[in-house]
């Protein structure tokens, strides 16, 4: 599979983009970066926010910023307390340490979330624990038949590694964004509990499962026993993500954090950065939302046999788009690519970041640096590109 960095080394897009660049007709080139929604830059409320934060040391738990967003979080994702740390990997890392205390532990996950695929392997390598892969079903949730007879497998075993946990992804990222059934996180939660075992829920994006499932996080989270919550993502803050759980839990999640070196100072200019997303989030994830229905829809029209998309799977912020005929590589280097003859017959210069996501296809992924006119931007050097590439 051709994902992420890899796919962004090979089209040589892995420098900092500006919003606008020049192109071969003189002309500025609009940049639509559609990569991820890693990409934002912090805009001036955040930015202010930043330089005039009250600031403590965090590591001393004096840190008044933080503590106001570890509270906040707390009351939205339903939670007892949450603790601030650099990156959602950590979180992770630090709730699979938390749940699977005994080395040689298992976990469940799908054979595609991101915990498994993106993360360094960081379970095996640093907590010791065993990983054993479900096949993700098509909208990123498990088979609960399999879920159940691997779960059981260890129960009264001498032989099978006992299991300790199940990691969620909720979007699941790898399958475009899909949101999982409120329900089925219930299903899930109700296996592990009746083994033994407990549930994390990465939620790298909750805050977009929650506003395309119109409900409050927490009514997602209380399916589980510990959640991640990414800052840098949709919120668009430049760094940052949260571990939620019981009081117990984030306490021993604290000594976690200072053992893999995510202990941090005076971290409330990052804190208030968060705080400003959060405050716009579910309006400016609804936005995100609504531009990615709008551009699958609009590719779906043009009705090309080089690029398909469904647009009934654009449930949240991305657009898996299926690409015949050539590579995805390929199809992304001529989107990024801006020619005399684009700004001649459109009178325009746009280029579109994307990144090939698996040999067949490309992922696009909405965020609140991509307007309404930039998602109609991108339509049209989609379009044009198209039409060159036609026999």
């Amino acid at each position: 599979m051709l994902r992420g960095l890899a796919g962004a080394l090979a089209l040589g897009v892995g420098a900092p983009w500006a919003r606008w660049s020049g192109s071969p007709a003189g002309v500025p080139a609009r940049v639509v970066d559609l990569r991820s929604d890693t990409v934002t830059k912090p805009g001036p409320p955040m930015r202010r926010a930043m330089a005039e934060a009250v600031v403590g040391d965090d590591d001393y738990g004096e840190d008044p910023t933080v503590r106001e967003l570890q509270e906040k979080a707390a009351e939205l994702l339903g939670v007892q307390q949450t603790l601030f740390v650099p990156t959602n990997t950590m979180a992770n890392l630090i709730c699979v340490m938390g749940h699977c205390q005994r080395r040689g532990s298992q976990l469940l996950l799908g054979q595609e979330c991101h915990l498994h695929v993106y993360e360094q392997g960081g379970v095996a390598q640093i907590a010791g624990v065993h990983s054993h892969l479900i096949p993700d079903m098509p909208r990123g949730t498990l088979d609960l038949a399999e879920l159940e007879r691997v779960i059981t497998r260890g129960l009264g075993s001498q032989y099978h590694p006992r299991c300790e946990l199940v990691c969620l992804e909720n979007t699941h990222c790898s399958s475009g964004g899909r949101v999982l059934p409120i329900d089925h996180l219930r299903q899930v939660h109700l296996l592990a509990r009746t083994c033994g075992a407990r549930v994390h829920l990465d939620g790298a994006r909750l805050m977009n499962a929650a506003v395309a499932l119109r409900v409050r996080p927490a009514r997602i989270v209380e399916h589980c026993d510990s959640v991640s919550f990414c800052l840098s993502k949709g919120l668009g803050a430049p760094v940052g993500a949260l571990v939620g759980g019981s009081k117990d839990f984030i306490e021993e999640a604290w000594r976690l954090r200072k053992a893999l070196g995510g202990g941090m100072r005076q971290a409330g200019v990052l804190a208030a950065a968060a705080l400003v997303g959060l405050a716009d989030a579910e309006a400016v994830l609804q936005k995100d939302h609504e531009n990615a229905r709008t551009f699958a829809r609009g590719l779906q029209e043009l009705a090309s046999p080089i690029c398909s998309v469904d647009p009934a799977a654009v449930e949240t912020n991305m657009v898996l788009v299926k690409v015949a005929g050539l590579s995805p590589a390929e199809l992304c280097r001529h989107l990024q690519a801006v020619s005399a003859e684009e700004v001649a017959q459109t009178g325009r210069a746009v280029s579109v970041l994307l990144f090939p996501w698996t040999e067949q296809s490309v992922r696009a992924v909405w965020h609140r640096d991509v307007s309404t006119q930039d998602t109609e931007l991108a339509l049209k050097k989609w379009e044009f590109v198209l039409r060159q590439l036609r026999p």
